[in-house]
């Protein structure tokens, strides 16, 4: 019994890492992946490197064409879209 005592409050410890580091990590990857899948034409972006563009073309493998200035595209890979700033409404 005092040999389980011991294990108690690393086990705590570990629970608590877990609901308090891990798990609102991955919600947050989640979204970020939905958002990032969810990418479409005349979506203004903001990417990790701070450019604001519009998407121009999404393309199938994980690229993304950014207009960041009139007549001035930028590819960027997807997954480094930091932020949408506005969405476009679907085409019917």
């Amino acid at each position: 019994m005092e040999g389980i005592q011991q294990f108690v409050p690393l086990i705590l410890i570990f629970a608590i890492m877990y609901f308090l580091l891990i798990r609102p990590q991955q919600k947050k990857a989640k979204e970020h992946q939905a958002m990032v899948a969810g990418l479409r034409r005349g979506d203004q972006v903001v990417t990790q490197g701070g450019i604001i563009g519009k998407v121009v073309k999404v393309k199938e493998d994980g690229e993304v064409e950014v207009e960041i200035a009139e007549g001035v595209k930028v590819r960027v890979v997807q997954a480094t879209i930091a932020t949408v700033v506005s969405k476009t409404e679907p085409a019917k």
